[in-house]
């Protein structure tokens, strides 16, 4: 049987934590304070060099009993027994990885459109991302934020998917976003670029726990 899903969801990005520290020392803390999933995301990483950094980052998440999922990268999430992958919209197909993967293992998927997340819940992913909902420098070469508007109704299309909520989003705008039926946030910047993440943390999960 498949773990429940958390409500938040952290997506790495090593370049954007301050440099006083560093990615693995950022996410221990934050598994320590709670966080219960992450993807790994280093895309500019060679697998030969993202190989040490997923093994380390998943015995640090069998410590906490936190999910961790590999990002695009099937072979390598087979090779350390993640406990799942996140697709992209050029990734191998979904049916492909659940057959390599097996049933039991989690499987999300970037969507950016209602087409997509539609698709993605045809095809048996077991959660979206939908965005960018805000705007955020990391995504503003792909266009303008998707809005509120756009994530309600997605999320009131597919009922039966989770959609988390990704894109922009902050402590003030946590209640209006999970509001739309969103099964909860996905975010980077709002954790990992934070003077204290743990500090971040602890005023998101307030946010969410007012929807709960």
């Amino acid at each position: 049987m498949k773990k429940q899903l958390p409500r938040l969801y952290l997506i790495t990005d090593r370049h954007q934590v301050p440099k006083n520290s560093n990615l693995l020392k950022s996410l221990k803390e934050l598994l320590k304070a709670g966080v219960k999933m992450i993807q790994l995301r280093e895309k500019d990483l060679s697998a030969a060099e993202l190989y040490p950094l997923a093994r380390d980052l998943r015995l640090l998440t069998q410590d906490y009993g936190s999910l961790l999922l590999i990002n695009d990268r099937v072979d390598l999430a087979l090779a350390i027994d993640a406990d799942g992958v996140h697709l992209g919209q050029h990734s191998l197909p979904i049916e492909a990885a659940r057959t390599l993967l097996g049933k039991q293992k989690i499987i999300g998927v970037s969507t950016h459109s209602l087409a997509e997340v539609n698709m993605a819940q045809k095809q048996g992913a077991d959660f979206v991302t939908y965005g960018p909902v805000y705007y955020t420098p990391s995504k503003a070469a792909y266009g303008d934020p998707v809005g509120v508007t756009a994530l309600k109704l997605s999320c009131q299309q597919c009922r039966n998917l989770p959609v988390y909520a990704l894109g922009g989003l902050k402590p003030n705008n946590v209640l209006d976003t999970l509001q739309t039926g969103a099964y909860g946030i996905a975010v980077i910047s709002a954790l990992l670029a934070e003077p204290s993440p743990v500090l971040a943390y602890q005023k998101l999960t307030r946010e969410i726990q007012k929807v709960n």
